[in-house]
């Protein structure tokens, strides 16, 4: 112990006797600076330098030591308060992405309702004629299978089938694809209806449901026949008609079915129901053709009383157009308010509804034939619009030269001038835009669909299917005010 006392006292009486402290100092705190600058080192990656031992090292300053020992060594509460931070940024990273999505969500919908609200008034056209090229010949098919005249045609809403009817009474589906059958419904002969599932006398016109769950057929025999559109079983027979059954139309978005009949009515069917709802009078002689779109509302061509006629369902009323000069024989909507008419003058009309005469009427729109100076128009036995776009054709039929005939309709529907036509031999009876334009189809036989006038032994049974391409893409305006 005394020992130990005795190094103490030395060590003190050696500071004591004249070393001076700082020399002690000096070597504490030049240890001292070479710990805390390795430790720099190690924290801030520094490089330092050491190519002589001999060389002094700086001494860092305390407080310059304690700023970086503060900004380095990260204390619990800041750790969260940054991640706090950051999770907060997120959040609102991700709300003003979902902004901009939900923006654009609702512009789009805004859009579409704007879009729908103008093809409700009939505003909405499309402005994509000036973007149709005549087809290569080559390109045209012939799909044949039917014994007599094609009558009528559908599409069905998603393009891949067609449903086509004949004066052989038989019913065909077929595959736009490769234009292969893919069902026959076959046809009977008169006095077999009891019998017979399917039609025994000419069938005249057919529609589908907008959801293509329902094919409707009607014929000379006063029938109309309801098919399941996918298996082509059969569904329900409607009667009630006292003459021909010529026109029909499913009103699109539901399974309500008009119909018009040479007996001069127009007849309401809930097809869902497998119901009659009503009946309607007014035109003066057979009519001739029918069609519908949204609205509850329907138009039919009143043949030899030269009358268009809008049928308001709800409010129990008509509305009465005169304008041909001869028999109308086929009609269709463009939009809800505008529609294309054709007849035996040889003229092809636009109307509004808010006008009791065409807006525009194009006399012998397929030429003319005879002798000079009693030259005949070319009959226009059908036409076609795809729906709200300013493209219309028609049909002509009664000579070798009959043709398809592609229109492009003004602004405002308030003119019509010819693209291109597509020859084609026989009695254009039928003709029908796909719902996205790319192709038409037209119905062709020997005989005109609702007569044996005469007949053209050249012609082919059978519909052409005629791909119509586009240059650049559709383009989209609204028609001013009529």
């Amino acid at each position: 112990m005394s020992n130990f006392f005795l190094k103490k006292k030395t060590v003190a009486s050696t500071i004591n006797k004249g070393d001076k402290q700082p020399v002690l100092k000096r070597k504490s705190n030049t240890d001292d600076g070479k710990v805390r600058s390795k430790k720099l080192n190690k924290r801030t990656n520094e490089e330092i330098s050491s190519d002589s031992e001999n060389e002094s090292v700086p001494v860092p300053n305390k407080r310059h030591n304690e700023n970086v020992d503060e900004e380095i060594e990260e204390t619990v509460q800041e750790k969260k308060l940054r991640l706090a931070k950051l999770y907060l940024e997120q959040l609102r990273e991700e709300e003003e992405k979902q902004a901009e999505e939900e923006s654009f969500e609702t512009d789009l919908i805004a859009g579409r309702l704007q879009e729908d609200v103008l093809e409700q008034r009939g505003k909405l056209q499309r402005l994509i004629a000036k973007e149709l090229v005549a087809p290569d010949p080559a390109e045209i098919r012939l799909l044949k299978g039917h014994t007599l005249s094609v009558t009528c045609l559908v599409i069905t809403p998603d393009e891949k089938y067609i449903f086509s009817a004949s004066k052989d009474c038989s019913i065909i589906k077929w595959d736009v694809e490769n234009g292969k059958k893919v069902h026959k419904i076959a046809g009977g002969r008169k006095g077999t209806e009891d019998r017979h599932v399917g039609h025994t006398a000419h069938v005249l016109c057919m529609a589908i449901s907008s959801d293509g769950k329902y094919l409707a057929t009607g014929d000379m025999n006063k029938l109309i026949m309801i098919w399941d559109a996918a298996t082509c079983k059969h569904l329900y027979k409607f009667t009630g008609h006292r003459d021909a059954v010529s026109g029909l139309a499913f009103r699109r978005g539901t399974h309500d079915l008009y119909s018009a009949s040479h007996d001069r009515s127009v007849k309401v069917w809930n097809v869902e129901e497998n119901s009659y709802v009503e009946t309607l009078f007014g035109h003066q002689d057979k009519i001739t053709a029918l069609d519908c779109l949204s609205r509850e509302r329907c138009v039919t061509a009143g043949g030899r009383d030269r009358t268009v006629r809008v049928w308001k369902i709800a409010e129990e009323s008509q509305l009465v157009f005169h304008g041909h000069e001869g028999s109308i024989d086929c009609i269709q909507l463009i939009n809800e308010e505008h529609m294309v008419t054709g007849g035996d003058d040889g003229s092809v009309s636009i109307w509004t509804v808010n006008k009791k005469k065409p807006v525009i009427t194009v006399k012998q729109a397929h030429s003319s034939h005879g002798n000079t100076g009693l030259e005949q128009p070319y009959w226009v036995s059908s036409v076609a619009a795809l729906h709200n776009s300013d493209t219309v054709a028609s049909g002509a039929s009664g000579s070798h030269n009959s043709a398809v005939q592609l229109w492009k309709c003004g602004q405002g529907f308030r003119g019509l001038e010819p693209l291109f036509s597509i020859p084609v031999t026989g009695f254009v009876n039928s003709l029908k835009f796909s719902n996205s334009g790319k192709f038409l189809v037209a119905g062709v036989g020997q005989e005109h669909r609702l007569g044996r006038w005469w007949r053209i032994k050249e012609a082919k049974n059978g519909l052409y299917v005629i791909p119509l391409k586009r240059q650049t893409k559709e383009q989209e305006v609204t028609c001013p005010d009529n």
